[in-house]
């Protein structure tokens, strides 16, 4: 009895409770703990940990990056983690159904819906061009080492020189370019263009020169769509009882790449440089504003908070699950990732430009850039090329469909709470088929020859500052609408014990300042989006401008519609009906809905409760008379005696 007891407190779980209890079979739950944290890393550890964090690094100052970077993980990172974790899985509801907590804030579920279908249209089609990578790594000689192409320039200077076998005539041009010595070349007036830019650009994208120039739709980069959503559907076909095995895979096998190329990077020759580039701390810099909010957003944007995932995640834990514990190893798990990642990248881009004649900062680029133009070039420089670069293609739709799968599942959650009804439940894999359909027509335009301009609009505006503000409206809402008080008692009640006071004071004052920080200083530093030397034109910044306001919107207007439709006379009395809890708000099953929670008996229970206790009563005495009646073996003397 001790041992279950013990066993109880270290679960979270209350003593003397019933395991089975903790379950959920209407909804369902993760067929274990180590399934959830496992999902959770695949969602937070994406492509912006290989990409992002390591460009920013280096442009703020390396090592000295570091500090305000880890200094925002402990005050704004993992407490507004911890808060989205335990707001899905104590109400066991996705970004829509929480908000039972303080209906007039339900506009804030249906922004993070709209940025999780931004996000997830643009996402799978970076997923899709990994595929086309990986694809096309399949070969003897990877197509993007020589310049002897089709569709290479008179610019294009590779790095190595073609086979000497090349009888083509602009062949033999490039062979003549790539024979010159390099440091040469770099110092020239013109500018050199990487045979690996050249395939991006001219036979992958065939680019256009404008957004609103769509020409053709790239039927290689169709198909390659349709696949990842394919995969992304079977992998989800049955919820989270799919996905949670499948993330034993998608989640573990990147950090064995990672390893992998790690331990080649560091071999090269090089690789030193890069990494002593990488670490070195440039001390002047860490008093720069920018530096700190570029630390912030990164922390913000790499975590995945807002965007609805992370309290649809959690909303399929046992209630008793210990939330706080997974959400310290899931965040340092994440940053850790981003770190190691910054490793690998930089011994190879340490290598590559020692192999160039130039500096760190002139081959290292962000974005898709850096993904499909600098890694690929660094990749030709190794020995056995095509394996790695199938590793680390694989690598890349590996991390990306981590993160897809909660982006789906947050949309299909949320629809089929809002709905909540026992044909919706059934048919769950319908709509999960319906929202992948919707996804990948939505996302065709996006594999035009204008796809790539799209996408970084989207991947700019669309989940850009709306995050801030949604995440800053839901602290404020869940700390002073509903109470730091009440949702103190609730984590207890959930947990068994209440936040730690460092917790306590992160969600009330600390991580609102520094999301408030973050928004000013986003908008202050303000620049129009570009793609290398094209401008977006002034109508395609207002559409992106809209994008990003079509979330933020979702809350002020939500919010009036449910003002107008609450109870009361005066606008005071519909406000005060439309923020305080709805009468189902708390824990999903009966059996946790204690304290509080307890519903109450109402008049017709308590005539019930006299009824029964009457029959009772009556029984007993029927129980008697015939006890006494077999005693005296007649029942006119019994009843004479009674």
């Amino acid at each position: 009895m001790t041992e279950k007891y013990a066993d109880g407190l270290l679960n979270g779980s209350v003593p003397g409770e019933a395991t089975k209890q903790d379950e959920n079979v209407k909804r369902g739950n993760w067929g274990n703990q180590i399934e959830f944290v496992l999902t959770s890393v695949g969602y937070a550890v994406g492509l912006g940990n290989v990409w992002r964090f390591p460009y920013l690094c280096y442009r703020n100052g390396g090592g000295a990056f570091m500090f305000p970077y880890f200094i925002m993980l402990v005050f704004c990172g993992i407490p507004l983690f911890f808060m989205e974790l335990s707001f899905g899985q104590f109400a066991s509801q996705g970004c829509l159904g929480v908000w039972k907590v303080s209906p007039m804030f339900k506009g804030i579920g249906y922004g993070m819906m709209v940025v999780s279908t931004y996000i997830g249209i643009y996402y799978n089609v970076v997923i899709s061009i990994a595929f086309y990578y990986f694809f096309s790594s399949m070969t003897r000689v990877l197509p993007w080492t020589y310049c002897n192409n089709s569709w290479n320039t008179y610019d294009c200077i590779g790095v190595l020189s073609p086979p000497s076998n090349n009888t083509n005539a602009s062949g033999l041009q490039h062979s003549a370019q790539a024979t010159l010595n390099l440091s040469q070349i770099v110092n020239q007036t013109l500018k050199r263009t990487s045979p690996s830019e050249e395939y991006w650009r001219r036979y992958v994208l065939k680019l256009s020169n404008d957004i609103g120039n769509f020409g053709e739709v790239r039927l290689p980069l169709l198909g390659c769509l349709g696949v990842s959503w394919v995969v992304v559907f079977l992998c989800l076909i049955k919820g989270v009882k799919s996905s949670g095995k499948v993330v034993y895979f998608t989640a573990t096998f990147p950090y064995v790449v990672l390893t992998i190329l790690f331990v080649r990077g560091i071999t090269l020759e090089g690789a030193v440089d890069g990494i002593l580039y990488y670490l070195m701390p440039q001390w002047d810099r860490i008093l720069d504003a920018k530096v700190w909010g570029d630390a912030a957003s990164q922390i913000f944007y790499s975590l995945g908070c807002a965007w609805g995932g992370l309290i649809t995640m959690a909303s399929y834990n046992k209630f008793h699950n210990n939330c706080y514990r997974d959400s310290i190893i899931i965040s340092i798990t994440n940053c850790a990732t981003s770190v190691y990642a910054g490793f690998v990248i930089f011994s190879i881009l340490g290598f590559m430009a020692s192999n160039l004649g130039v500096d760190v900062s002139k081959v290292a680029d962000h974005g898709p850039g850096l993904a499909f133009v600098a890694y690929p070039e660094a990749l030709t420089l190794l020995p056995i090329s095509p394996l790695w670069s199938v590793l680390f293609f694989f690598m890349l739709i590996l991390l990306g469909l981590g993160t897809q799968f909660c982006l789906l599942e947050t949309l299909v959650t949320a629809i089929v709470d809002e709905i909540g009804s026992d044909w919706i439940i059934r048919w769950k894999t319908c709509v999960t088929l319906g929202v992948a359909v919707v996804g990948f027509l939505l996302g065709i335009p996006l594999t035009t020859q204008a796809g790539i301009y799209w996408l970084l609009l989207m991947d700019n505006y669309a989940a850009s500052f709306s995050l801030v503000i949604i995440s800053c409206i839901m602290c404020v809402a869940i700390m002073y609408i509903y109470g730091h008080r009440n949702y103190f008692k609730d984590i207890e009640m959930m947990l068994g014990f209440p936040p730690p006071l460092f917790f306590q004071i992160c969600w009330r004052f600390c991580s609102p300042v520094i999301i408030f920080f973050i928004l000013i200083f986003t908008v202050i530093q303000y620049k129009p989006i570009n793609y290398n030397d094209y401008i977006y034109p002034p109508w395609a910044i207002t559409l992106g401008f809209l994008m990003a306001l079509s979330s933020v919107i979702c809350i002020p207007g939500y919010a009036f519609f449910r003002i107008w439709r609450s109870e009361g006379v005066t606008f005071l009395q519909r406000l005060k009906n439309a923020t305080k809890p709805s009468m189902d708000w708390g824990p999903a099953l009966s059996e946790h809905r204690t304290g509080r929670y307890t519903p109450l008996r109402g008049p017709s229970s308590e005539t019930n409760l006299e009824v029964q206790l009457l029959q009772q009563e009556k029984s007993k005495c029927e129980e008697l008379s015939l006890v006494l009646r077999g005693r005296n073996g007649s029942a006119h003397s019994q009843d004479s005696k009674v």
